[in-house]
């Protein structure tokens, strides 16, 4: 479900307005309000569906699923709209259906806005619509906190803070320069170009979370960006759409988490470990500075390396490696 404290729907509209020119199949008149992942829709619903093979999307009841494929592919649905690109034609669709909201112009802080007792705000703070700051909380010169977002008890914010999408926990740091719920790189494209995916989720970040400066959080496309209980961060790190960062996590400066992976609690990532999308890295485990992982990672291994493998895995290797190349330089002596 979209969070109205950050997005507003636009519609109804009717699956024929929605796509003029476009092919449709089932009931071009079914009014559509909203948008939600294809396993998930409900009756008054805008999806997109790209099927593995010919395999039935018979649980959703959407209003409409943009699909290529054909429509005993979705009986439960109320209208198709075909194309060859279903993700680009959401993203290009999806707008008309549903907004983010924006600041009021010419005002620093929202009327609207709830500060409770004992919140400190620096020089030039902005904060939206209906936002709410618990008691004891700092938010720092120059940061801006966009409409709806609410920021837990105690928590402090550095200066020149971006946050937007996000629901901050209790006793939190954020530091300097940190940027929390934007739009993360989700991209469609077609015979027009390219074109960005709509992120219509938020980000979590659960009690007592440090996040140092100059951080990048990511909202989610449909679910949530989530950050534990716990977890420190370090600067200069990045954290991707629709991530699920466990409870004590520790990541060092530079680490990048690529989009829908998820990291165990209690795990541990050195200085610029990069992790591909959608990878599992399990509670306990370690990921020595500079890793490039490209696979899942069991609960409480060490791996290290480019492309990253088990530790002892990845010390055989270069000990014999580093054996054939004094070899080599021996023989050519």
């Amino acid at each position: 479900m979209i969070d109205p404290r950050f997005y507003e729907a636009l519609g109804p509209m009717t699956v024929r307005a929605l796509a003029p020119s476009a092919e449709i199949g089932g009931d071009a008149e079914r009014l559509v309000s909203g948008a939600a992942p294809a396993d998930r829709a409900g009756p008054s619903d805008l999806c997109y569906y790209e099927p593995k093979g010919a395999a039935p999307l018979t649980t959703s009841p959407a209003a409409c699923i943009i699909t290529a494929a054909q429509a005993h592919l979705a009986p439960n649905a109320g209208a198709l709209i075909l194309s060859d690109r279903p993700r680009s034609t959401f993203a290009r669709t999806a707008p008309a259906l549903i907004r983010a909201r924006s600041f009021t112009p010419d005002v620093a802080i929202d009327p609207s806005a709830q500060l409770e007792d004992g919140v400190r705000l620096g020089h030039g703070v902005v904060i939206g619509a209906h936002a709410r700051i618990g008691a004891g909380a700092e938010i720092g010169p120059h940061t801006v906190i966009g409409p709806g977002v609410a920021i837990g008890r105690r928590t402090r914010i550095g200066a020149n803070v971006s946050i937007a999408f996000s629901l901050i926990g209790d006793d939190c740091l954020i530091l300097s320069g940190t940027v929390l719920g934007e739009q993360g790189f989700g991209v469609a494209g077609d015979a027009s170009g390219p074109v960005d995916v709509p992120h219509l989720g938020r980000v979590i970040i659960q009690d007592r979370v440090t996040i140092g400066a100059n951080c990048t959080v990511d909202r989610g496309v449909f679910d949530d960006t989530v950050v534990g209980e716990d977890t420190k961060i370090d600067n200069l790190c990045h954290i991707a759409h629709n991530c699920q960062v466990g409870r004590g996590v520790l990541m060092a400066a530079f680490a990048g988490v690529s989009g829908s992976t998820v990291i165990g609690d209690g795990a541990t990532l050195g200085g610029r470990v990069g992790i591909a999308d959608h990878r599992r890295i399990g509670a306990g485990s370690t990921l020595a500075g500079a890793s490039a992982v490209m696979q899942d990672v069991p609960e409480g291994e060490v791996w290290m390396g480019y492309p990253a493998k088990p530790i002892r895995k990845f010390l055989r290797e270069t000990a014999w490696l580093n054996r054939k190349s004094a070899g080599a330089r021996n023989a050519g002596e």
